[in-house]
């Protein structure tokens, strides 16, 4: 009962404190004892010290549980009365103690208890929530457990205390369990393809089955393969051993044959957790075992009441019910059996608290009105919703690493699963190899001074160009790669001493269809490869060794991290043997993974065993699947959508020991299913990964508080998203979005339009507005140095132009698509009209080579122009180039000044910056170089421009919507 009372006390102390600022802590622990006969003795501040220091598994991981929720959000507050320091610092941390009253053997135990974090938190956008979570009456068991695991499984304090801040912020946006009045709370978070989304919600189950939820609900994917990978994921890490067998022998266990098992590597609690003052879970699904309607599946859905009178939610009954889990496979029956038995239990559904945790929300998830093939989706929907229906206190929480389609969703659908609470974008993870270490974002394309070392293309993409279909040239030298990175592990594991389990599985993927009969033949061909390679022969070796020379050495010489590179092939020659009876092992060096069991030639099951492999698959292989070991991938598969290619980037994730053996083989010139036109998979990745980007640098700008409330709600986000996809149609635009994007402040920010005419017409207009502003430059161009330390420079055009006569010269311009330029024109009318700006540097970038140049209609002068293309229907991808950037960002003052003179004397508080790029597209180019001259309905005017730092008004608002009338039938989105 004392260590109760302490927690009662402590509680009730923060849950003052929460509501205000911190308070001088022993003055506050004496005013709440006082309504608390036998509290008096916890009341001091040597007893919480006692308390900290020699904490007990329950009640003092609770205390400290307490402590630091609330630390760590006094931590985060935006510019409190009470403190002048910066948030996350040690000083802010400093003045908390010092109002708090502490001493400092106490504030060295919070220390230790809750570091200050100073690592980014996740970006959120959400709706203001009542707060709760920092007070709760749960018992923290789980998340302390669950945090423990990761710490001994080798994660850093900062990835741990990362995943800490991102699980709390999903978890206190749900409803209060113990609420008396009903809430659904539905959020989304967007994590990165591969990069441990799982964790995540895994942390999230265990807060929220701390705070008192459940029943928990985890929607696996539409495949077997996902459900079996989520539930033996969470059993794991999270369920542990003695809820699993509960009383069985280990024998029994569904998991008796993994090996994990018999090592000890599924967490234990010593004893049942009811037993240690916890609460168990008991588990509606197993291994292998979706949720099936039986009738002991329907006696377990009970929930036992040790107050009958008093509703489950009630904190009497709530805190001493154990949890319910299932992981349920996204499956029309599976589904509906669930429904049918819920609506049998005798305990009432609106007293339940339920968490809906739903794993690649964005696939079955949401509703479509589409005619068959998608009906199944359309009923996996439904039936999401008549849960959402039926179970009154469930929250809602989609993670995706694609969330377009859960923001185009219809918020005004109350059944439906739009995250309307709350957007929560994960960090990348350190240690992730994502879009940006396959692409050269930051690299000017044409560039002739790329290396292995300085540019990501060249040290792991290899472009796949076949003359036909027989032609397997490419398809050999990504398995002779396979071979030989196969090789470098082992020479790793053995020279840097790195252990058996350093490189426990081994693979390649190879991704061409979905079709099972395409599987079918690619199996046929790529065992034929393999049998005939060689890697023993005289001419194998000879082929490894030219592609080690060429390819592996000088990529690992420069990029290999804290391992270790043969000085030449014939160190690693002894390891090639090795290499090749690992993969060929019981004569199967293909896995075939799809729905046709007769074509399977081996189960890609990387939990049982270690896998050295080549794998051949199609849909079961690119959506949420984890590919271990991935280091060499040859993918020539087509997409219709951005979702869809974002998820078959299986090589993205985390390469330990061995990212500079990476690489992807990716097709260059693959044709579309009307064979007429063709597509290059990687520069489509590149532009659907910058989309993505930029998805995500919308979501941090807004979510800065203004004024301690929201810049926007989940519910404006779609606006936000339709300014990167301006035609891509929602089925009902006009009941799509409750708010229009009006205008966007981007003071000190580069900006970059890309929705450029496509009429000849148009385009004519804008050169010709554009043409007395090029003549108007200085005739002589200006040498701006953007690395001083390395020298490096480039030449621009320069002039300037009044503020009024460029705000007029934005007004005029035509767009395909207005809606994508019109929120920047209301902020550049604003800032002109407000006269926060006085004029506009002009820079036209010309090449450092004579090539590349152009008359436009009768002009005399000659202009550089620049090869861009269209990548989403009349939408370019990047138009501008990462160095002229960095001028335009000094000039406008937005990154400090420059070590250059030329940029320093252009330089002034009210100056804003436009970068023009006169761009010609493929089907001109020709005419371009070889006659010098272009009619100017060819050239595409593309520009960027950054506004003065400090051009913006109604305070830090950065953003402004406008409410639709939805009596008139208006899309948003331009037709």
């Amino acid at each position: 009962m004392e260590p109760d009372l302490r927690i009662a006390l402590h509680r009730a102390v923060l849950a003052d404190m929460a509501g205000s600022k911190p308070k001088r802590l022993a003055r506050a622990m004496d005013y709440q004892a006082d309504d608390m006969p036998g509290a008096e003795s916890f009341a001091s501040e040597e007893d919480f010290r006692d308390a900290l220091l020699f904490a007990a598994p329950v009640s003092g991981g609770q205390l400290t549980d307490m402590w630091s929720k609330q630390l760590r959000a006094w931590d985060h507050i935006q510019d409190p009365a009470w403190s002048t320091a910066l948030p996350c610092t040690d000083e802010r941390r400093t003045d908390i103690y010092s109002a708090l009253g502490l001493e400092p053997s106490t504030r060295k135990l919070l220390d230790a208890a809750a570091p200050v974090i100073k690592v980014p938190g996740p970006v959120v956008i959400s709706k203001e929530f009542v707060p709760w979570y920092a007070t709760h009456q749960g018992k923290s068991w789980y998340w302390p457990m669950y945090a423990e695991l990761l710490s001994r499984k080798g994660w850093s304090d900062e990835a741990i205390t990362d995943l800490d801040m991102a699980t709390e912020s999903v978890v206190e946006r749900l409803s209060d369990p113990t609420r008396p009045e009903a809430y659904q709370s539905r959020g989304l978070v967007v994590g990165y393809v591969q990069s441990g989304k799982t964790a995540n919600f895994t942390g999230v189950i265990a807060r929220a089955i701390d705070a008192g939820y459940r029943l928990v609900i985890v929607l696996g994917g539409t495949l077997n393969l996902l459900r079996d990978q989520t539930q033996r994921r969470l059993d794991k890490e999270l369920v542990g051993r003695e809820n699993i067998l509960r009383g069985a022998s280990e024998f029994e266990s569904d998991y008796a044959d993994d090996p994990e098992w018999s090592q000890g590597k599924f967490v234990e609690f010593g004893s049942a957790p009811s037993v240690l003052g916890g609460f168990d879970i008991h588990r509606l699904t197993t291994r292998y075992d979706d949720y099936k309607s039986l009738l002991q599946g329907i006696v377990a859905l009970e929930f036992e009441k040790q107050e009958p009178a008093l509703p489950l939610y009630d904190p009497q009954n709530l805190h001493r019910a154990s949890a319910r889990l299932m992981v349920v496979k996204k499956n029309k029956l599976v589904l509906g059996k669930l429904v049918k038995d819920l609506k049998k239990i005798r305990t009432p559904l609106a007293e339940i608290p339920v968490l809906i945790i739903d794993d690649e929300s964005d696939e079955a998830s949401v509703n479509t009105s589409r005619p068959k093939p998608d009906t199944e989706r359309t009923a996996i929907n439904e039936k999401i919703s008549q849960l959402l229906t039926m179970l009154p206190r469930a929250q809602y929480v989609g993670y995706t690493a694609t969330p377009y389609a859960n923001v185009f969703i219809d918020p005004s659908d109350a059944a439906d699963i739009f995250p309307k609470d709350f957007i929560i974008s994960l960090d990348r993870p350190k240690g992730y190899m994502g879009a940006a270490d396959f692409h050269d974002f930051d690299l000017d394309e044409s560039d002739e001074e790329r290396t292995y070392a300085n540019s990501n293309e060249l040290a792991h993409v290899r472009d796949v160009i076949v003359a036909d279909d027989d032609d397997t040239g490419p398809l050999r030298r990504a398995m002779d790669m396979f071979v030989l990175t196969a090789a470098m592990k082992l020479y790793r594991a053995e020279v840097d001493g790195l252990g058996p389990d350093a490189f426990r599985h081994h693979t390649m993927l190879i991704h061409e269809s979905n079709w099972v009969e395409s599987h079918r033949e690619l199996l046929g061909r790529v065992t034929k490869l393999w049998w005939q390679a060689g890697y023993s022969s005289a001419e194998g070796h000879a082929r490894l060794r030219e592609l080690f020379d060429t390819d592996l050495a000088p990529v690992s010489a420069v990029r290999a991290e804290k391992v270790s590179v043969p000085t030449s092939f014939d160190d690693l020659q002894p390891y090639i043997g090795p290499a090749v009876m690992n993969i060929g092992a019981d004569q199967q060096p293909i896995i075939v993974v799809n729905g046709d069991k007769d074509l399977e030639t081996g189960t890609a099951d990387f939990d049982r065993r270690s896998i050295w492999k080549i794998l051949i698959g199609g849909q079961k292989l690119s959506r949420g699947y984890t590919v271990e070991g991935l280091t060499v991938t040859y993918f020539r598969r087509r997409a219709a959508n951005v979702s869809a290619l974002m998820q078959m980037g299986r090589w993205f994730g985390f390469r330990k020991n061995y990212r500079d053996l990476v690489r992807l083989y990716i097709g260059r010139e693959e044709k579309l299913s009307t064979g007429k036109q063709e597509i290059d998979l990687y520069r489509a990745f590149e532009a659907v990964c910058l989309d993505e980007e930029a998805f995500r640098d919308e979501l941090k700008q807004y979510s800065v508080m203004v004024d301690g409330m929201p810049q926007i709600t989940p519910a404006q986000v779609p606006p936000l998203v339709s300014q990167h996809f301006p035609l891509l149609k929602p089925t009902t635009p006009n009941k799509m979005y409750n708010a229009r994007l009006v205008e966007v402040q981007s003071p000190g920010r580069w900006e970059e339009p890309t929705a450029y005419p496509t009429s000849p017409v148009d385009l004519r207009h804008n050169t010709r507005l554009w043409l007395p502003e090029l003549e108007s430059l200085a005739a002589e161009p200006i040498q701006f140095t953007y690395d001083t330390k390395k020298g490096l420079s480039f030449p621009a055009l320069v002039g300037t132009v009044s503020a009024t006569h460029m705000c007029d010269l934005f007004e005029a311009l035509k767009w395909s698509a207005p809606s994508q330029f019109e929120p920047h024109m209301t902020y550049l009318r604003g800032v002109t009209t407000r006269a926060l700006i006085d004029d506009w540097v002009l820079l036209a970038p010309q090449h450092a080579k004579p090539d590349k140049r152009i008359r436009l209609d009768s002009t005399v002068r000659e202009y550089c122009w620049f090869e861009r293309d269209r990548r989403r229907g009349p939408l370019f991808g990047a138009i501008s180039d990462p160095k002229h950037r960095v001028i335009a960002h000094y000039i406008a003052g937005g990154t400090g000044r420059s070590d250059d003179p030329h940029t320093n004397v252009l330089c002034t508080e009210r100056r804003g910056v436009v970068v023009l790029y006169p761009m010609v597209e493929r089907d001109h180019r020709d005419v371009a170089a070889n006659s010098g001259v272009l009619e100017p309905g060819r050239v595409v005017m593309g520009f960027g421009f950054v506004a003065p730092e400090h051009a913006h008004y109604d305070g830090a608002r950065r953003v402004r919507f406008a409410t639709i009338d939805s009596s008139r039938d208006t899309a948003i989105i331009d037709s």
